[in-house]
């Protein structure tokens, strides 16, 4: 499966953006997918995951309650909604797919999008 992901750009601080990761080669449906971020000179790391049919959810402590994630498995697509944007979300933005569930971590993801870039100021 080919994944794209779009929807990055400049926001100010306490905006919301929203992702978006589409999917292709293979109904996305079959998979699990994952949203992770990685900032400058630091590690990739997990945001957000959602299940096969999705209705299960995972988001890392630090995105909860501000972010959502989401799947329209008609449309083979994905989406990161995210509110209540901060400084230190930014990060460039890559959406996976595995299948794995629960899956935090990048290795259990065997598919990647390019990434999006979500600068957030303050």
């Amino acid at each position: 499966v080919q994944l794209q992901a779009s929807g990055g750009g400049l926001v100010q601080a306490g905006g919301s953006l929203r992702l978006s990761c589409a999917a292709s080669g293979r109904t996305v449906s079959s998979y699990v997918m994952g949203w992770f971020r990685q900032a400058p000179g630091k590690e990739r790391e997990f945001v957000a995951g959602i299940s096969w049919s999705g209705d299960s959810t995972y988001y890392a402590d630090s995105v909860k309650g501000r972010f959502t994630i989401s799947r329209d498995n008609a449309k083979n697509t994905g989406y990161l909604q995210m509110n209540s944007l901060k400084p230190e979300d930014t990060a460039v933005y890559y959406c996976a797919a595995g299948t794995y569930w629960v899956a935090v971590t990048s290795t259990s993801y065997g598919y990647w999008g390019q990434g999006t870039l979500v600068t957030v100021s303050s």
